[in-house]
């Protein structure tokens, strides 16, 4: 299952998210999103946890909970929408 975290501190780590999640079960992978250019975090990421009941009790205990100085927001992620690439525009 695919978690969805936001309003993460800037100085949070892929690691120091996996190590949140795994006390709550297996995790696949952690990763932070960040900003192209400046590579600095954009404040969320996401979280693969293999076994969906270990999943669902993750989020369930660490939404609105705080972490590294900050809220979290802890939800299933959707699905990827796919999107242009931004620069198809006919002239």
């Amino acid at each position: 299952m695919n978690i969805y975290v936001s309003n993460l501190s800037y100085s949070t780590t892929s690691e120091s998210l996996q190590e949140l999640f795994s006390a709550y079960g297996s995790v696949t992978s952690a990763y932070i999103i960040t900003d192209r250019e400046t590579k600095r975090s954009r404040g969320f990421g996401f979280v693969e946890m293999a076994n969906e009941p270990e999943a669902q009790e993750a989020i369930a205990k660490l939404n609105e909970t705080e972490f590294e100085g900050k809220t979290i927001s802890v939800t299933v992620a959707r699905p990827r929408v796919e999107r242009s690439g931004g620069n198809n525009r006919k002239y």
